[in-house]
């Protein structure tokens, strides 16, 4: 059984439902819809919000929020209303300006659909622009990583222009020259040491095979 209940501290979708028969009690729940300008079509992306908003909250709340499809639903006990009041109004006021979050490097790998090492190739010569740095601790370790970030607009501007198929065709011509250019001076070794090899057969040939005449020769005994 399913009851709608208008409450003032949900303003948006705000709704108290009955739970499965194997937990008694009701629940308090609240949605928020992602804008496309915060995802840009990515579920990852999707999921770096999330775990972005849990970080704001209590850690003993921090599970009450998920994801759902392109949005996030809060859902707390019917009986911790003050609690629930409280997070609701964390993640509302979080998304106010969720769209301009940075992106982390595997969020940009999967809107923009590119490896890893693309990425950083990019990120090295400068097609791909970096918004700064972050650095964060491992979960249980003592250990910190510092790793770029980039800037949603950036990226978006990137999309909208297919920026990645004119990089890969860039690096698809560049390889290809390089291969060319590789070819041409393996050509060019070759040739020169079958040229050394030819001269130095002629001279051996112009000796007529006499033991030391090379000695012979430089001493200056024929001049």
């Amino acid at each position: 059984m399913k009851r709608v209940h208008s409450d003032p501290i949900c303003p948006t979708m705000p709704k108290i439902k009955s739970k499965t028969k194997e937990n008694d009690g009701l629940e308090l729940i609240r949605e928020w819809s992602l804008p496309v300008a915060a995802t840009l079509g990515s579920a990852v992306r999707v999921k770096g919000i999330l775990q972005e908003i849990r970080s704001r909250l209590p850690p003993p709340l921090r599970q009450s929020l998920d994801m759902q499809a392109a949005g996030l639903i809060l859902t707390m006990p019917e009986t911790s209303r003050a609690a629930f009041r409280a997070a609701a109004s964390t993640v509302s006021k979080a998304l106010e300006d969720i769209a301009d979050l940075p992106i982390i490097p595997r969020e940009i790998e999967d809107i923009l659909t590119i490896t890893a090492s693309e990425r950083k190739r990019w990120l090295e010569d400068g097609r791909l622009s970096s918004a700064g740095t972050r650095t964060v601790r491992l979960q249980g370790r003592a250990r910190r990583i510092t790793f770029h970030v980039f800037n949603p607009r950036v990226v978006e501007d990137l999309l909208d222009r297919a920026a990645v198929d004119k990089w890969r065709e860039e690096d698809a011509a560049a390889k290809a020259e390089n291969r060319r250019r590789a070819a041409y001076h393996a050509k060019l070794t070759r040739s020169l040491k079958n040229n050394k090899g030819k001269r130095t057969k002629q001279a051996a040939d112009d000796t007529g095979g006499l033991k030391g005449w090379d000695d012979f020769h430089k001493d200056g005994l024929l001049r």
